[in-house]
């Protein structure tokens, strides 16, 4: 059972993540707009606004990821809907990010992004399809009836047909 164990590692992770995100945007934030630096004539004061705001957004953003994962820690379940489609674009910005930082950032940025993207995708993929509510419907097993026979095939009878419509 390694499910539960990746999910808490993940949500550590993107917890850590957008904290240094956020804290990351907020000093080159401060950093902007106490030097009164300015980019191709950009007003500093908009600078370091935004990067501020950037930072508190991308922070929040990891931090709901995060949210999702330490629901599914919490609830051993596979994420559902909005969660897992909020951990799916968390595994593809780590990839751009991993791709991206090869270059100005070096080897090492770029294999911390593809840890966490192999965290988030394991945590994804640990569980089955049938296990969540929206699964294949006979895959979790289907119920039988006391007889033994379901009437699926799988005992060796012939798949029986469903009932034919009666006319009014």
């Amino acid at each position: 059972m390694v499910r539960r164990p990746v999910a808490w590692i993940v949500a550590l992770v993107l917890f850590a993540e957008g904290l240094g995100v956020a804290a990351l945007n907020w000093l080159l934030g401060v950093v902007v707009d106490r030097q009164d630096m300015s980019l191709a004539g950009l007003d500093p004061h908009l600078t370091s606004v935004s990067s501020k705001a950037a930072g508190i957004v991308f922070g929040l953003y990891f931090a709901l990821c995060g949210l999702v994962a330490l629901l599914v820690a919490l609830r051993d379940r596979a994420p559902s809907g909005a969660g897992r489609g909020l951990l799916i674009s968390a595994a593809v910005v780590h990839a751009l990010l991993g791709a991206f930082a090869w270059g100005p950032v070096g080897m090492s940025a770029f294999l911390s992004m593809v840890v966490v993207l192999a965290l988030i995708v394991l945590l994804l993929m640990t569980y089955d399809p049938e296990s969540r509510p929206g699964g294949p419907a006979g895959a979790a097993g289907p119920a039988r009836p006391a007889g033994g026979s379901g009437g699926d095939g799988a005992d060796g009878s012939p798949v029986t047909s469903p009932a034919a419509p009666t006319a009014p």
